[in-house]
């Protein structure tokens, strides 16, 4: 494990908020509309809770909103608590009787194992740059960038993360933006604050569907 960071990585707060803001409207006259139509945006009121935005986010890979939300709410009703000991409480056929994946119901136990052994510190990722938090994540099966990406945006409320490989984001990138448009380049105006560009983005595409 490496040693922490003399000072924790800037996270998204009420006021960090206000100023990104402020500063996606100055840079980008679109992020001034979406900005001015969707009101503040509500990450930075998230609460600190790294196993389940992991977790949740492992359960709903690859699926429909309405086919996570169901599935979700199964697992939800299984265990005893949405803890590591709540998941080891329970077998792999349990969690694929609720509708997991066999690859998600061994996914989500070994991050349970590993969180409850200490092999997985969230309190020591919270000290950590974004990408050794990718690279620390990534080695857990079940665990690829976007589910990573998701973590520090979501998780731990890093204020410039632009997961490239969500589908959303690109497709509301080219309808905001053009179809020539890529979401790298157009994603430069908005540093440092692309998490908080992003939420916009997604907000854009369904404004009363988007988890926040």
């Amino acid at each position: 494990m490496t040693k922490k960071s003399a000072s924790k990585p800037r996270s998204l707060s009420p006021q960090v908020m206000r100023r990104a803001e402020k500063h996606l409207g100055r840079a980008d006259k679109t992020m001034a509309r979406l900005v001015a139509e969707h009101g503040p945006c509500p990450l930075a009121d998230r609460e600190f809770r790294p196993f389940e935005t992991l977790a949740s986010s492992i359960m709903r890979q690859l699926l429909s909103r309405k086919a996570a939300d169901t599935i979700e709410g199964r697992v939800l009703g299984l265990l005893p608590s949405f803890t590591p000991a709540g998941f080891l409480g329970v077998s792999a056929e349990d969690l694929r009787g609720a509708g997991l994946s066999w690859a998600k119901a061994r996914h989500l136990l070994e991050l349970s194992a590993r969180t409850n052994d200490g092999r997985l510190d969230f309190e020591d990722l919270q000290h950590r740059p974004d990408e050794d938090v990718v690279k620390a994540l990534v080695e857990l099966p079940g665990v690829g960038r976007w589910t990573a990406e998701m973590f520090l945006l979501f998780g731990l409320k890093r204020p410039d993360v632009l997961a490239l490989g969500d589908a959303g984001l690109q497709r509301s990138s080219k309808l905001l933006y053009g179809d020539e448009s890529k979401l790298e380049e157009v994603g430069e105006a908005w540093r440092p604050y692309r998490s908080v560009a992003s939420w916009y983005l997604w907000r854009n595409l369904a404004p009363e569907k988007i988890n926040t």
